[in-house]
């Protein structure tokens, strides 16, 4: 991001420093109980939210009313909510009223009804997600088979896949990456925790007052404002993408008012520029951003100027 200094608030060294101090020391504890977690859906499109009410529907109807999230998720994988089989579920066992070939189901509404029943059933068998979401893609066999090697894993996906196209005299079988593809569509909504927040703010805060660098993302460079947070995720473990639109991209996308420590705030028409997202800062609290302003330091996002261009806040998946 370029900001015009003139419009930019010049950070106060003493408030910045006092300011620092007080938010890293009153850290937000966060749950990530990753046993327990409630999925939301992501970059779900229209085609497949139209069928949600039947997706509802069905979910109650066989006793999975806390997977609608997830089953939208997976028809987005298997057809993005288009064609007469959105569900792909000819194949299964539970359609009795159309060919079992591949696309023999030519009613939406009797796709998703079987739908529901493949994933109720694998789901109820596997009581593990990633188990089920595979077991969905190979079939109820897959998931028996893994739990007695231990439960899913990404290598014994390709091994049972290798191992039914050699049965079955195909030159592959399933998508061995199913588990990966559908995930794109769920987000946890887990926020960083308070220790990972405390080192990404103990490591940024090194290069409060450095100037901003337009394409700088290193501290032999400086920053600009997404080399900045990217620097700041790595510091963690955590890899995002480059530019400001890349990482908003790559989000679950909340209100302010949601926002945790730790999450990333994108703003808009900050400068000229064919993308989107032109800005993003760490979110540390209180309406305060730390971000690559000119300098590097912490910003009051309550302000007629911020509030304008503000887009939302970020939280990874």
């Amino acid at each position: 991001m370029k900001i015009k200094i003139g419009i930019v608030l010049i950070p106060i060294i003493f408030f910045s420093l006092v300011i620092g101090v007080v938010l890293l020391a009153s850290v937000v504890s966060v749950k990530n109980d990753n046993d327990n977690v409630n999925y939301e859906y992501v970059s779900i499109s229209a085609d497949v939210l139209k069928y949600k009410p039947l997706v509802e529907e069905y979910c109650d109807k066989y006793d999975i009313k806390d997977q609608i999230n997830i089953i939208l998720a997976i028809m987005m994988q298997e057809s993005g909510g288009q064609g007469l089989d959105p569900m792909q579920a000819s194949e299964s066992g539970y359609n009795t009223r159309y060919p079992r070939i591949p696309n023999g189901i030519t009613d939406p509404i009797y796709s998703i009804e079987v739908g529901v029943q493949v994933w109720a059933s694998v789901w109820k068998e596997a009581g593990d997600l990633k188990l089920a979401l595979q077991g969905y893609n190979f079939g109820n066999g897959y998931v028996s088979w893994a739990k007695s090697r231990g439960g899913y894993t990404p290598e014994n996906a390709k091994e049972f896949s290798d191992m039914m196209a050699i049965q079955n005299g195909w030159s592959a079988y399933g998508d061995i990456l199913y588990v990966e593809h559908v995930m794109r569509y769920l987000s946890s909504g887990a926020s960083v925790g308070d220790e990972e927040f405390k080192k990404m703010m103990e490591e940024v805060l090194k290069y409060q007052g450095y100037p901003y660098r337009f394409g700088g993302e290193t501290p032999e460079t400086s920053f600009d404002c997404s080399g900045l947070t990217k620097w700041a995720y790595n510091s963690i473990g955590i890899s995002l993408p480059r530019t400001a639109q890349m990482q908003y991209d790559s989000m679950t996308h909340i209100p302010l008012s949601e926002a945790k420590q730790g999450d990333l705030l994108f703003f808009k028409n900050t400068y000229s520029t064919s993308d989107y997202i032109t800005h993003v800062g760490i979110y540390v609290g209180d309406n305060i951003m730390y971000h690559a302003g000119d300098p590097i330091g912490y910003e009051n996002i309550n302000t007629d100027y911020w509030q304008k261009h503000f887009v939302c806040a970020g939280r990874i998946k």
